[in-house]
């Protein structure tokens, strides 16, 4: 009975967590001052092989599951449908997101404003992202990249496995800048994240929803 109230629980998290990601990447986006590097790269890519956001995104995160089940060391079939599972309405709701808000008017704001927007949003990029990590029923396949690589080759350093996983997308960010010569939802709010998002994921842990715990798993 407690293991089926703790599993409602995370799943609950889970939820919540989902929408705030996406709710977040794509405020950073419509502020157009620089978003997550992983978004920001998929919106460059997206541009370079002219295929709509949403579609990219799922590509994009097929390729790193993949990538996911060679880290592991074996095939987790588990591992590898939940990813899917995750970024299917991830991918789309960020889109449907961003034109949420565009509409409202995000990018027309003062500088000042769109420069303390993309900090919120980049924020809460980073504790959904914790919150989702910790329940550890399905997870975006790039945060599971760097969950992997923090809880398997790191010693538990959110910091070092947040800034060892941008390799995949500061790759794809240079290939399509050399592609396209034109960069996108790249700026300020990448720079933030490329320094804070590891310790603001490490702080969450602790901070937010403190009673929610890691579940880790390389099954």
């Amino acid at each position: 009975m407690a293991k089926m109230k703790n599993f409602k629980q995370r799943r609950n998290f889970l939820i919540f967590s989902i929408f705030l990601n996406s709710a977040a990447n794509a405020l950073t986006i419509s502020t157009h001052l620089g978003s997550a590097v992983w978004t920001g790269s998929g919106v460059n890519l997206s541009s370079w092989i002219h295929v709509p956001l949403g579609t990219t995104l799922f590509i994009y995160g097929l390729a790193i599951t993949v990538m996911n089940q060679f880290l592991i060391g074996h095939f987790a079939r588990w591992r590898f449908f939940s990813n899917l599972l995750y970024i299917i309405p991830f991918s789309y709701l960020v889109e449907f997101f961003t034109y949420l808000w565009n509409l409202i008017g995000v990018p027309d704001l003062s500088l000042p404003m769109r420069v303390i927007v993309d900090i919120i949003g980049l924020l809460s990029v980073a504790a959904a992202v914790s919150i989702y990590q910790r329940c550890n029923i399905l997870m975006h396949p790039n945060d599971d990249l760097s969950y992997i690589l923090r809880f398997k080759f790191l010693k538990g350093s959110a910091i070092w496995g947040q800034w060892i996983s941008y390799a995949p997308p500061l790759l794809i960010i240079l290939l399509s800048y050399l592609a396209t010569g034109h960069l996108h939802a790249i700026g300020f709010g990448t720079i933030w994240a490329l320094v804070t998002q590891g310790v603001v994921m490490q702080w969450s842990d602790v901070h937010v929803f403190p009673k929610l715990k890691h579940h880790i798993n390389f099954g």
